[in-house]
């Protein structure tokens, strides 16, 4: 009796759930069953429907970042239906077609909460690898269903291409929240995008969105016709072309760097105008080398950015679908995963990977 008794305790105060997790630093992805937490009074209950594959998905089934804790269930661009909610929840209703990104909890009390910036809160929970409120891991998007408590939901506009839209919920806030944070979203201004990638592609139609003069800096010339011509970027740099960096020297009111691998800062630093800001949005796994005289001499700013709060994660979808600015995405089987992560590590894809997690999830 008693060992059914906390069965019963335990069903009622968790939900089946399964999806594919890392089961070591191979990083390759396996099925694999949970639980999930039952629906508390302030939390939705979403079924996940499409899930974008991050660059940091990668690191972290591959333990590259160090402090993975395995079986790892990636995912933090998350895309569903809410089935359920609790009887505390306000602002959101089954049915609703909503988002997850990076973060799922915070204090909610200390300063940056209070100032709606979340994502700087020292007791961040994040959406997978990190502790939850029940004291459990996290587990992300690559599943059948997530409970968040409905302060960490952003809403999609209405008939917004919800897979196409799910990457903007770490990519899209990723460059979003700079760009308004240091005011580098004025009408007129000329704002350079290091890196076109699954951030870089979306920071180019922010940029135009906001009424900038956008040029790629890149180091593949062949990707200039599509900057321009598929994603209407202004101008192109190569940046380890001498002449082209020389030309555009001392041009750009700021930059929006996005880069992930070791790269040379100087010459971008020299594109920026006198007090020109450049944004690190990218996480190189080496330091970078960083020459600090052409930041003294003509009062340069390089600054760091974090995804970005919840305020201004919905703020950020609610002006995507104002202005049509959805990422350019493959859309995969979760029998393609391992492939795509393959891919991902070399680069080989435009300009994100989304799985197609509600019509190809099976559980094992």
């Amino acid at each position: 009796m008693a060992e059914n008794g906390m069965k019963a305790l335990e069903e009622k105060h968790h939900r089946k759930a399964f999806g594919l997790a890392a089961k070591d630093t191979s990083g390759i992805l396996s099925p694999f069953i949970f639980s999930r937490r039952a629906n508390g009074d302030n939390d939705v209950t979403i079924k996940i429907l499409y899930c974008g594959i991050c660059h940091s998905d990668l690191h972290s089934a591959k333990n590259d970042w160090k402090g993975t804790v395995y079986p790892l269930v990636p995912g933090h661009e998350i895309a569903g239906i809410v089935i359920e909610a609790g009887c505390n929840v306000l602002k959101l209703k089954i049915g609703d077609t909503v988002g997850v990104g990076c973060l799922v909890g915070a204090c909610r009390s200390c300063e940056k909460c209070v100032q709606h910036k979340e994502n700087y809160c020292p007791k961040l929970v994040f959406a997978y690898n990190s502790i939850d409120i029940d004291g459990k891991i996290t587990y992300g998007g690559y599943s059948n269903i997530i409970v968040v408590d409905e302060h960490f939901v952003v809403k999609f506009p209405k008939n917004f291409p919800i897979d196409r839209g799910a990457p903007l919920l770490c990519a899209g806030i990723t460059v979003y929240s700079p760009m308004k944070n240091f005011e580098l979203d004025q009408p007129g201004k000329h704002i350079g995008v290091v890196g076109l990638g699954g951030l870089g592609h979306v920071a180019v139609k922010f940029g135009k969105a906001f009424g900038m003069k956008v040029t790629v800096i890149s180091t593949s010339p062949w990707k200039k016709e599509e900057a321009i011509k598929s994603l209407g970027a202004d101008a192109f740099v190569v940046s380890s072309d001498a002449e082209q960096i020389k030309a555009a020297q001392g041009t750009m009111d700021g930059i929006i760097n996005t880069v992930s691998a070791k790269h040379a800062l100087l010459p971008l630093i020299l594109l920026l105008k006198s007090e020109g800001k450049m944004i690190m949005v990218g996480a190189p796994e080496h330091p970078l080398d960083l020459p600090a005289l052409p930041l003294l001499l003509e009062g340069k700013i390089l600054a760091g950015s974090c995804i970005g709060g919840m305020r201004a994660t919905q703020e950020m979808l609610d002006f995507a679908g104002d202005h049509n600015i959805a990422a350019d995405i493959e859309l995969i089987s979760t029998d393609y995963v391992n492939q795509a992560m393959e891919r991902l590590a070399k680069g080989d894809v435009r300009y994100r990977f989304v799985i197609d997690v509600g019509n190809t999830l099976a559980e094992a």
